[in-house]
């Protein structure tokens, strides 16, 4: 006991004169085990303790030098996320998310738009698909190497199993790649989106064909006009030829294939990093087709026609604009849809081909027949229909199974 009244006279000397007591001390009636077995709790001092009846003497943490966090019986007041408390410190865009996804639909369409503006002017002195194909893949890759050297995002792991469900994924989006730029680049721009209306056709058709999935009637019917309207346009379309129509309906092809061997190569990646891998395999693919088929072209004169026509510096620069555009609208496309239901998604999807055939007739001034107009017209509504009800179906499997 000597030792324990040292230990206290000390205790006392520090913390300055003791308190005057209005009354004997009394022993707390609680054994030792359950005065130390007091804990915090949101805040609250909770514990044996706190049931203890009332006494004369102070606590026992004011009688001892007090265990940490124990220095005041008061509650601190609560935090933002305490759930007791009454108020919550919350940003806008927290409060309203609505806000966040329209910024990320609106981003995801003007970037398309741009794309594809710039794309068609690009086209029209510089000829070469193959070869602007491989700058869009190039300055998406570069991008990506960029991001996963500062961390953002943080580069997933890869091994020979990856590569190998990777790789069919790439092949397709090569090859839907580059037949998209050639069709873009031999016809109107509001054309050759009419004719990538029909995607939806090949998918349904590749998943109860290839899949081996029931594709409910309601869907087919409502390919119909899809098909109606895409054939009134392209009978009438100023702009028609046979090579930009046949490599538009690759791209549909290969995309739709592209869709299948994603379901197939399911990875714990985060989209970003599969489609970082997916670029990189797809630039080595697409660059030995580029090299055979245009490269004697654009050494000998190619290249030196487009520095003549818009100089060396606006050629760079355009090249350089419509690789980043085409990575980022990709990039804000996966990310808008993962913030949204699959019926928004459909929805976002229409009404961004829509945009994009809106300005390109405005832009370049594409003169179409009204017999164009309305095909388009009736294939976008088409596609509208059944993207709302497929949505609709996947919605009502989703919530069976919950």
């Amino acid at each position: 006991m000597p030792a324990l009244d040292a230990r206290r006279r000390r205790h006392r000397r520090r913390r300055g004169p003791a308190p005057l007591r209005r009354g004997p001390a009394v022993a707390s009636p609680l054994p030792a085990a359950a005065r130390a077995g007091a804990v915090h709790d949101g805040g609250q001092l909770v514990g044996a303790a706190s049931s203890a009846p009332t006494s004369s003497s102070p606590p026992a943490c004011s009688r001892h030098r007090p265990p940490r966090g124990c220095r005041s019986a008061r509650p601190p007041p609560p935090s933002a996320s305490d759930p007791a408390g009454d108020t919550k410190s919350v940003g806008l865009l927290e409060k309203y998310p609505a806000i966040t996804t329209g910024f990320f639909f609106f981003m995801w369409y003007f970037l398309n738009v741009i794309f594809n503006i710039l794309n068609k002017k690009i086209y029209n002195y510089f000829p070469y698909p193959y070869f602007v194909s491989v700058i869009h893949l190039l300055v998406g890759v570069v991008y990506c190497l960029i991001s996963w050297a500062v961390g953002l995002p943080k580069r997933a792991p890869i091994n020979s199993t990856l590569l190998k469900l990777l790789f069919p994924v790439a092949l397709c989006h090569a090859l839907g790649h580059v037949t998209s730029n050639v069709s873009f680049a031999t016809v109107a721009v509001s054309f050759a989106h009419t004719i990538k209306a029909l995607e939806p056709f090949f998918n349904a058709a590749a998943t109860q064909f290839v899949l081996g999935q029931t594709v409910p009637l309601s869907l087919w019917l409502s390919l119909a006009p899809v098909v109606l309207g895409v054939s009134m346009a392209s009978l009438t379309e100023l702009s028609f030829n046979w090579k930009g129509f046949i490599n538009a309906m690759i791209s549909n092809i290969s995309f739709t294939y592209r869709s299948i061997y994603s379901k197939k190569a399911m990875t714990d990646m985060d989209s970003t990093n599969v489609y970082a891998y997916i670029s990189i395999i797809a630039l080595i693919v697409c660059i030995p087709p580029a090299v055979i088929i245009e490269g004697p072209q654009l050494m000998q004169y190619g290249l030196n026609d487009a520095i003549a026509k818009v100089g060396m510096t606006k050629f760079v620069s355009d090249l350089f604009l419509v690789g980043l555009f085409y990575h980022l609208y990709n990039q804000l496309a996966t990310n808008t849809l993962e913030r949204v239901a699959p019926l928004t998604h459909a929805v976002g999807n229409v009404l961004k081909r829509v945009f994009v055939i809106g300005f390109s007739i405005i832009i370049f001034g594409n003169k179409i027949t009204t017999q164009t107009g309305i095909g388009t017209v009736v294939a976008i509504a088409g596609v509208a229909t059944y993207s709302y009800i497929k949505a609709k179906i996947e919605e009502e499997k989703r919530v069976k199974l919950l």
